[in-house]
């Protein structure tokens, strides 16, 4: 009886506590050892998993768009320290940081992520996208594509834009699905010729 008593209070605060999101939709699931340093700003739309996580979510917001989820030991950071003449970094209050040091972490739908990714402020991981274990992505990773290593990069795509569009038809409405002519302008982008 006493172990119930104790998760029913833990559901009253913390990370457990659904209505201490940004936005939390259905079939979440996030273990007993994740840290969240704020739940207001952490947005999780359904069918998501974060095990052993660290979210540090400042002024920045983290989204995690539906069906995407990590492997164990994600961490995220949303801010980054400032250094300011004449006041040690530890001084530095939140309000007194410049502009650009914070910013948002997206996370589009269906990502997998590998064990102990690293994802840095200002950045979003494309629909589709597969982190490898390790990454620590600092800049925004294009959709269905693989990306590995400090800092992630490119490595290749996924699939074929035949395969992406097939993939698309099953999962999302016309209005929501990559065009060909989109594919082919993210392909050409990353592909070296």
């Amino acid at each position: 009886m006493e172990i119930i008593s104790i998760f029913k209070k833990l559901l009253k605060i913390g990370i457990f506590n659904p209505r201490n999101y940004g936005y939390y939709g259905d079939n979440i699931y996030i273990s007993v050892n994740t840290i969240i340093t704020n739940p207001s700003n952490v947005y999780l739309h359904g069918n998501n998993g974060l095990k052993y996580a660290v979210v540090l979510s400042g002024r920045g917001k983290v989204v995690f768009k539906k069906n995407s989820g990590a492997s164990y030991g994600l961490k995220i950071s949303t801010g980054n320290h400032a250094r300011i003449v004449g006041i040690p970094y530890r001084c530095i209050k939140e309000e007194m940081k410049p502009e650009g040091y914070d910013g948002d972490v997206i996370v589009e739908e269906d990502v997998w992520m590998g064990f102990n990714v690293t994802l840095l402020s200002g950045i979003t991981i494309g629909r589709g996208a597969t982190i490898a274990a390790g990454a620590v992505v600092s800049k925004s990773i294009p959709p269905y594509c693989v990306a590995a290593g400090v800092p992630a990069k490119f490595v290749k795509f996924y699939w074929s834009i035949d395969q992406i569009i097939q993939h698309e038809e099953k999962l999302y409405p016309e209005n929501e699905r990559y065009s060909r002519k989109e594919l082919q302008k993210i392909f050409d982008t990353y592909i070296q010729k």
